[in-house]
């Protein structure tokens, strides 16, 4: 029997039998490419629903990957919450120019997080409304045929996002309960957008957590960090999915990503997919780990093949790129990893 790419997609997410992995970006998937074919652009895309919508389907509607997703940066909740942001440009994501409250450990000073706007306020207001609103309209146009994947920041990066993620490392070894005071606070609004993107139509909730990643903490850090806190932030509910992606080699945390009770977890190619289901794999849902900037990015197509087939081969669930997709990333890289996966049925 045929499977629709929504079958597919929730199939693996139960950790089903296939005959092929589905092949579907569950990070950060626009490119150019998609932005002009199907009329719908950044910046615009990151502040309209319809737009936004329209632009996360394109990665079904244009190259046939078998799940749509939005939004595509991890700035929507901190812009909301009164950072900074510079969203305009259309060929680079949206980028945090100024935290909205004081954490600094050298001088002891620390804002109060009880001065963030209301949880309920958040969920209206902003970006973070527009994307709330977007999943209704993705469920509505493609959510009979695809599986619908919302992205979402994780407590410990939207912290640092809030208060400077640099001052905020630093503070785990200076001034931890400043940190767990702050984390605590913001894990709930974590947790409410995650729950509200599954009510408006997410399948599935991907959540970035780069700074919990070995490339800013020590892997001993990591539980206190952003494990204990993405335990309740991500808990899957039932009949919805969740997927905890982490930057750079996950390699020595992956046994604690995978501690923390998400569905699935997405990592990328600094970690070999041989290495990676040997540790953890049928332990949870294994989504990735083709590299995203080598070879979807900067490869060719033929090398894009090669690590589509590597990452496949090794037993990924999902096969995604390995992190967000990089803008200008040429169609024909896009093009070749679906119909390399798609071959292999």
């Amino acid at each position: 029997m045929t499977m629709t790419p929504r079958e597919r997609v929730l199939a693996a997410m139960n950790h089903e039998s296939l005959d092929r992995p589905p092949v579907a970006i569950f990070t950060q998937s626009a490119t150019l490419g998609q932005m002009e074919k199907v009329g719908a652009a950044w910046p615009e895309a990151h502040k309209d629903a319809q737009l936004m919508a329209k632009l996360g389907c394109a990665q079904a509607d244009v190259f046939g990957f078998e799940c749509v997703r939005a939004p595509f940066c991890l700035t929507a909740e901190a812009d909301t919450l009164g950072a900074r942001v510079q969203v305009d440009k259309k060929d680079a994501a949206p980028m945090i120019k100024e935290h909205p409250f004081k954490f600094d450990p050298m001088m002891g000073e620390y804002d109060d997080p009880a001065t963030m706007m209301p949880i309920e306020d958040f969920l209206k207001t902003g970006r973070v409304a527009v994307a709330i609103e977007a999943m209704g309209i993705m469920k509505k146009t493609h959510g009979e045929e695809y599986a619908i994947v919302a992205g979402n920041t994780g407590p410990f990066t939207l912290t640092g996002n809030l208060v400077n993620t640099e001052n905020l490392v630093f503070g785990m070894m200076m001034c931890p309960e400043e940190v767990d005071k702050w984390v605590d606070a913001v894990n709930p609004y974590v947790t409410a957008y995650t729950h509200a993107l599954m009510d408006a139509g997410a399948d599935v909730v991907q959540c970035s957590e780069p700074s919990g990643s070995t490339d800013m903490l020590a892997p001993d850090m990591f539980e206190e960090a952003a494990g204990k806190h993405v335990r309740t932030a991500l808990k899957p509910k039932e009949g919805k999915y969740t997927v905890l992606h982490i930057c750079g080699d996950t390699l020595p945390i992956l046994d604690q990503m995978v501690g923390t009770g998400v569905t699935g977890i997405s990592i990328e190619e600094k970690v070999a997919p041989e290495d990676a289901v040997a540790k953890v794999g049928g332990k949870t849902v294994l989504v990735g780990n083709v590299g995203s900037v080598r070879p979807l990015f900067q490869g060719t197509p033929e090398e894009v093949v090669e690590g589509a087939l590597r990452s496949a081969k090794a037993g990924f669930n999902v096969l995604s790129s390995g992190c967000g997709i990089a803008v200008a990333t040429p169609d024909e890289n896009m093009e070749a990893f679906v119909k390399t996966i798609k071959g292999l049925a």
